[in-house]
Order: C-alpha cells, then sequence, then structure tokens
C-alpha cells in the first residue's frame, strides 16, 4: 500500500474522483486532507484546462489536496492515467495534515498540523510559459477561473 496526495480532478467533488472507486482500477481508500509543506506552482494549462503542480518547490503557494491509501493495481493505474512519465512524474511531497478522517481501531494517525509524506503527480516537463500562468492553492473545476476541465471522453 502506499499513499498518493491528488490535488486536482481526482478529488472529491472533481470531475475524474469516480475513478478512484472504480475497483476494476484497484483500491483507494480517503484517509485526510492536507496541504503542501512548501509552496508550488498549480496552474490550469492546454485546451482542456488541465491542472498541473509544476515540480519547482519553494514558488507558487502551499497547495491544497486529499490523501488516499492505495494498493498496487490503483497505483499502477494512476501512473497510466496520469502519463507517466512523459505528462507527470510521481514523485515524494511533505505534507501537512489538516484534518484525518477517521480513525481505525487500533491505528494511529496523524494529528492536524503534523507532517507526513506521500506520493504526488506533478511535472518537470511543462512549457515554458507555464511558468507564468496564475497560481492557485485550491484547485476546482467548477471555480470562479472559468476554465472548466474538459474530460477525457469529451477530447477530439
Amino acid at each position: 500500500m502506499a499513499c498518493v496526495f491528488v490535488y486536482g480532478t481526482l478529488r472529491r467533488g472533481q470531475p475524474n474522483n469516480y475513478r478512484m472507486s472504480e475497483s476494476s482500477n484497484g483500491s483507494a481508500e480517503f484517509l485526510a486532507t492536507a496541504q503542501t509543506v512548501q509552496p508550488y506552482p498549480l496552474v490550469i494549462a492546454t485546451a482542456f484546462n488541465i491542472p498541473f503542480l509544476l515540480n519547482i518547490p519553494g514558488q507558487g503557494q502551499r497547495v491544497h489536496g486529499e490523501i488516499y491509501r492505495v494498493d498496487e493495481q490503483m497505483l499502477k493505474f494512476l501512473d497510466e492515467f496520469e502519463s507517466i512519465p512523459t505528462m507527470y512524474q510521481r514523485t515524494s511531497v511533505k505534507l501537512e495534515v489538516k484534518e484525518w478522517a477517521r480513525n481505525k481501531e487500533g491505528e494511529e494517525t496523524p494529528a492536524a498540523g503534523s507532517i507526513t509524506e506521500a506520493f504526488v503527480y506533478s511535472t518537470t516537463t511543462y512549457q515554458p510559459e507555464w511558468k507564468t500562468l496564475p497560481t492557485y492553492d485550491n484547485y476546482d473545476s467548477f471555480g470562479a477561473h472559468g476554465l472548466q476541465y474538459v474530460v477525457q471522453e469529451a477530447r477530439n
């Protein structure tokens, strides 16, 4: 089992969150809300309005998201879904826990404010102009930015 931090369309309430619960993809359990310890540029780019976390620590904003515990099958699915290694790369990121979802009997859980690590899908393979785009701390496909994500099925 591994922990993955999602900040974009895989979050609850976002267009691709259903993929986290499709059993054919593997198993994913929501654990916590969190935010990155370091700031990163979270931008919305391409004609499909895809959220990208640029792997430039120290720039941008502290990014909010969710931590999931996933099995190997789901991790493999996510690697394929995120087009590893051409579009995104899976790296480790330090996170500050905001709220842990629940405490299973006998399982220790991090307290709010504690630091943990998880995998994140960020990118070093971005277009140079992406560094000049507005950055966000909290992605929402339906947000005031007006850049609604275009689902894969609707792309030509």
